[in-house]
């Protein structure tokens, strides 16, 4: 394995599939293709894979001892010893450095949602995520985050249903990920600290409600955007996204969850059933 191998799979670019949640604020608002849309949200989503692969260092850096316990986690590049802390924190500066050159090309509100988003993730990192349930809510804060920067860099306004279901449906994912991690590896495992003080009913009600939020607030968006004439396109993209959502839970409930990013590419009929609802969806979005 090479230095410049290790350093490729240190900044894991299989879990940039999260960034694509930059594109779901001009998406849902059907202004993606417009002339200067499309650039600031490209611009976000290459500006939030440099930013979040810099977390990816640091947290590594930081969990070394831990990951090294860990069953999969020991083989990433630093828990290996096949990449330096020193150079991944080196690289995790640069990585930085050039997320927030990037996002000044956007505008200044985006830069300060950036600059916000990697010092959470960075005091999460290094301390807050050994505390139980500010854990989740920080992890569920960076999806969110994620969600309203497309919107944000390409100055598109941001409905309050929008922010509920980017909200909830990201602490439903947050929260099937702990649950699957605390029913796989065990609270005692030494893996997750926090991982000490949930148990498995507390974590299945937690992402049982913010399923149930998610659903509903999904649900009003799309009777809100629902055209009054034609095909109610929004309205019937509520099947496809409620059944995606059920699939998840089924993911979830077996505890296959932990890794979000390996369900994404590895689950046949989740993917099916994900192109089915951005075709529904898309065809609402333009008003066909």
């Amino acid at each position: 394995m090479t230095a410049a191998g290790a350093l490729l799979r240190a900044l894991r670019p299989k879990q940039w599939t999260k960034n694509l949640l930059v594109v779901a604020a001009p998406l849902a608002a059907g202004d993606l293709a417009e002339p200067g849309v499309l650039g600031p949200t490209v611009l976000a989503f290459v500006a939030f894979c440099l930013a979040s692969s810099s977390i990816y260092l640091v947290n590594d850096s930081a969990d070394v001892e831990a990951d090294r316990l860990h069953p999969r986690k020991r083989f990433r590049p630093i828990a290996a010893g096949e990449l330096s802390i020193r150079t991944a924190l080196l690289c995790a500066a640069v990585l930085f450095a050039a997320s927030v050159l990037l996002a000044v090309a956007a505008n200044l509100a985006f830069v300060a949602l950036l600059v916000t988003y990697v010092a959470v993730m960075v005091a999460y990192s290094l301390r807050l995520k050994h505390e139980p349930v500010l854990d989740l809510a920080l992890v569920a804060a960076g999806f969110l985050m994620r969600a309203v920067a497309g919107g944000l860099a390409a100055d598109i306004p941001i409905s309050d249903s929008f922010l509920m279901v980017a909200g909830f449906g990201s602490l439903f994912i947050v929260a099937g990920k702990r649950y699957s991690e605390l029913h796989t590896l065990g609270s005692e495992a030494g893996t997750r600290r926090s991982l000490v003080r949930y148990t498995d009913s507390y974590l299945r009600f937690v992402w049982s409600i913010a399923a149930a939020v998610t659903i509903t607030a999904y649900s009003l968006w799309a009777f809100e955007n629902a055209a009054t004439s034609g095909i109610p396109w929004h309205t019937l993209s509520i099947v496809p996204f409620v059944v995606g959502l059920l699939r998840y839970a089924v993911d979830i409930d077996a505890g296959q969850a932990a890794e979000p990013e390996d369900i994404v590419w590895g689950d046949r009929l989740l993917q099916g059933i994900g192109v089915v609802w951005v075709v529904v969806l898309t065809l609402g979005v333009v008003g066909v």
